[in-house]
């Protein structure tokens, strides 16, 4: 009898079963495909200054500094969020500090304004900071409720004096900062406390901790304000529960006299 013409069963499923297999492999090589072309999209200008505004945004503190080095350094609250966005998109940030124990009397108010780099310039975050002409109706801005703050319009309308200006670029991998930078050679003009000019440095870690160095030097290059040991460093503000059962801290019970007199090479209180 004749084998017939039939295919070979044994044949038909081995093709089968190769075939789920052939499928899996080219979802693999897809999702590959996808996942590389997602890693590799380039981050444009406005990603890395967006980074930058958010990192700078919130309540933060330098408490453990303080604690590591109560000698040169106070526990202040530094207090940030968006107020307006200009007609080019770039960000403008109200900042306030003050000491932990009177948050509701600070002693910088400043302005900033985050947009990125020109593009001539080898950096890719420019941060200004700027006066507010009407300071004294900013106090406590980022505390209240939106309705009771100057609208954006206001906010533009009340930039001030142009202080300093910081171009940061991204950290190089294997840094413990995500942006880094300074004031331009020479700094900005500044007059407080016998200065001529002033510098500032600014960087950006993760968890959205923020360094930052403003120092005065006058003409022969003297520092004559600001910290000599290094930046503030303002870390996310604690829980409420832990921040209440520090009350009691050395940090947090001097005299308010004291709190209000600048120490020599420490914080500059006024610029």
């Amino acid at each position: 009898m004749g084998t017939g013409s039939g295919s070979d069963p044994e044949s038909s499923s081995s093709g089968w079963s190769r075939a789920p297999g052939l499928v899996v492999k080219a979802l693999i090589l897809i999702g590959g495909a996808v996942l590389i072309k997602r890693l590799t999209k380039s981050t444009t200008r406005w990603d890395h200054s967006h980074v930058v505004s958010r990192s700078l945004s919130g309540e933060k503190f330098s408490k453990e500094q303080a604690s590591r080095d109560p000698d040169n350094y106070f526990n202040i609250r530094m207090m940030s969020c968006p107020a307006a966005e200009m007609v080019d998109g770039s960000q403008v940030l109200y900042l306030e500090q003050a000491f932990w124990r009177t948050p509701q009397k600070p002693f910088r108010q400043r302005l900033y304004m985050v947009k990125p780099c020109p593009k001539e310039l080898k950096c890719d975050v420019e941060v200004s900071s700027y006066a507010i002409r009407d300071a004294e109706e900013y106090k406590n801005f980022c505390d209240r409720p939106k309705d009771q703050r100057p609208l954006p319009e206001e906010v533009i309308g009340d930039i001030g004096e142009h202080l300093t200006t910081m171009q940061l670029s991204c950290c190089d991998r294997g840094k413990r900062c995500l942006y880094e930078g300074t004031a331009p050679p020479g700094g900005f003009p500044n007059s407080w406390n016998g200065a001529s000019y002033c510098t500032s440095d600014l960087a950006v870690l993760k968890n959205n901790e923020i360094h930052l160095w403003d120092r005065g030097f006058d003409d022969d290059g003297n520092q004559v304000w600001g910290p000599k040991q290094g930046p503030y460093e303002f870390k996310p503000a604690p829980s409420s529960s832990t921040v209440n059962n520090d009350v009691f801290s050395p940090l947090n019970i001097f005299p308010q006299s004291t709190l209000d007199k600048p120490i020599k090479g420490s914080f500059i209180l006024q610029e």
